[in-house]
């Protein structure tokens, strides 16, 4: 009724702006007029302007419509995304230190990590238990606007999608797709329910993420040619908004240093500026690295969380407002970083975090999309301080982000989603809808509670090993009908640290494709878990996590008699 309303308020406007003009065109009606009588005048103009006033209707129409079909025509149509009241015009660009949409708007990225692509399955993880769609559904109900998606070079090259159950809903429209497909559809849907896209170049191969753009099988032209197949294939998908060149370069990655064979500040160069003559719309992503930065500060960073190089070396690209860079931040429980234990924690990080990255956003020389941050807040005070007061700064500074992860089968960090699937961590929900345009008391009732029965039968997949000084938990947290996933739990319930530890068990009728956190060796059906360097310690609390996907080729398939050995 509203727009009845103002359509005939306009109306009226247009109608005394029409006497107006009569008054100008044709003074006759409006002169004083011995052979009428003011009654009469009146009388006559308002015959004739109940004739105009079909010409008004009809003017109005057509000029709506025309401002309506010209706007569309010279800008584009928008893109509705987060909420009913904030239009994103697509592309996306930069200025200064904030991401704009194509009216110069400013637009804050708030988004989940939903992995899967870049392992063995080749399809985003959960579609085992959900519907596509639904899942899509429920990040954008939750007041996220944006999908990082990784996926890695090995699965687009492949014909094979697995860890879909294809008779839940939606999900039959996956089946015979290759992954590539499989990703159009992702993207499709999503922008079909308002959301944004951001793909990340996560792995090589299926199993690791390696420390250079280039190595496992793979060169640099292998890394840039898929970087330009996805660039021309969603050259026209407007909600695929960027390219997250590589996921947390590491280990030899340098920054600044010069050498081809290392610097990633150049190789982003190389990627970002191929990219740009394919998809001159889209944002460029650029991750830090972890050390070797020509007089860097900070003696510690995560993994991809260094950018103290840009105040030196800035990444050098030809379409300057496409440049984004990306930090990684983690908490103590995926690595007790010792200034974690500093007596000023948690206020000793806003140091750190300026120095690291967002002295670049300060200094309004490039917006700070922070890529991956996140963490299990279960029975962890540290953890939950670090947590908050990174979601307080995220906020206050008004930066963009992506949670890892909406998969509850991360080990180290866990998920917006529990092991079911469907059901929220509620507290940790809590705690990020400090920086999401919803209210989080408006949803909860609309999230229901987790599914008992579910939870029954997860129970029956937990084999709990104990001694004195560590728990063992073992879960087999994804079972298809070709293939399953397991993850290892290990607590150290003690007051004392555990050091060189090796977890042991034995399987059968399974082969293992993938594997994270450790070396896993076979011997027959025994296989001994070696953790990687940064893990071979536990403090006292402390967790510790490994695990592997792996084919099924029998109904014997779990892993039984696991084991731990160790020393304090």
């Amino acid at each position: 009724m509203r727009i009845f309303g103002i359509f005939f308020s306009l109306m009226n406007i247009l109608k005394k702006a029409f006497i107006n003009l009569l008054w100008v065109f044709h003074r006759k009606y409006f002169h004083h007029n011995r052979e009428y009588s003011n009654q009469n005048k009146f009388k006559k103009i308002n015959k004739n302007l109940t004739s105009y006033n079909k010409i008004l209707i009809f003017t109005i129409t057509l000029v709506l419509c025309l401002n309506t079909n010209l706007t569309n025509m010279f800008i584009g149509k928008p893109l509705n995304l987060a909420t009913a009241t904030t239009s994103i015009k697509l592309p996306l660009s930069t200025r200064g230190a904030k991401i704009v949409d194509a009216r110069e708007n400013r637009v804050l990225l708030r988004g989940v990590n939903w992995f899967g692509m870049e392992t063995e399955t080749h399809s985003p993880h959960g579609l085992w238990k959900r519907d596509y769609k639904d899942m899509l559904a429920q990040i954008k109900l939750l007041g996220y606007n944006l999908i990082r998606l990784p996926y890695s070079v090995q699965a687009l090259r492949s014909q094979e999608i697995s860890g879909i159950d294809f008779s839940i809903g939606s999900n039959q429209e996956l089946e015979g797709k290759t992954p590539l497909e499989l990703m159009d559809t992702i993207v499709e849907e999503a922008q079909r329910q308002g959301l944004l896209i951001l793909l990340d170049s996560h792995r090589l191969n299926d199993e690791r993420i390696p420390e250079l753009w280039y190595g496992d099988g793979y060169t640099e032209a292998d890394w840039i040619n898929t970087w330009l197949l996805l660039a021309q294939r969603y050259k026209n998908q407007p909600n695929v908004i960027g390219a997250d060149l590589k996921n947390e370069p590491h280990g030899k990655a340098s920054w600044g240093t010069d050498d081809l064979a290392t610097d990633w500040r150049l190789a982003a160069e190389r990627a970002g500026n191929a990219i740009g003559t394919i998809n001159p719309n889209w944002l460029i992503v650029v991750e830090g690295v972890e050390n070797n930065v020509p007089g860097q500060y900070l003696a510690r960073h995560w993994q991809g969380g260094n950018l103290e190089g840009v105040l030196h070396y800035p990444v050098r690209l030809s379409l300057r407002r496409k440049l984004v860079y990306s930090p990684h931040e983690y908490g103590p429980g995926v690595y007790d970083q010792p200034y974690f234990s500093d007596k000023n924690f948690p206020n000793n990080l806003i140091d750190r975090w300026q120095i690291g990255f967002h002295y670049i956003s300060s200094q309004n020389r490039a917006p700070i999309f922070v890529g991956e941050f996140g963490g299990r807040l279960v029975n962890d005070e540290k953890e939950t301080i670090w947590f908050n007061k990174f979601v307080k700064y995220i906020d206050e500074k008004n930066l963009s982000f992506a949670v890892w992860s909406w998969n509850p089968n991360s080990d180290d960090t866990g998920g917006i989603l529990l092991d079911d699937w469907k059901s929220i961590d509620l507290p940790k929900q809590k705690i990020l809808s400090q920086v999401l345009p919803v209210d989080f008391n408006d949803i909860v009732g609309r999230l229901g509670e987790p599914d008992k029965s579910e939870q029954q039968i997860q129970d029956s997949n937990l084999e709990l090993a104990r001694n004195e000084k560590l728990k063992t938990t073992t879960e087999i947290y994804a079972d298809w009908q070709t293939g399953f996933c397991t993850r290892f739990k290990i607590t150290n319930n003690s007051s004392e640290t555990v050091e060189n530890w090796q977890l042991k068990f034995n399987m059968n009728q399974a082969k293992i494709t993938n594997s994270w956190n450790g070396d896993f060796k076979q011997q027959l059906d025994k296989y001994t878990v070696t953790p990687f360097d940064w893990g071979r310690t536990i403090q006292p609390k402390q967790v510790r996590h490994v695990g592997f996907c792996a084919q099924k080729l029998g109904s014997n398939f779990s892993p039984q008699q696991v084991e731990l050995e160790f020393r304090i």
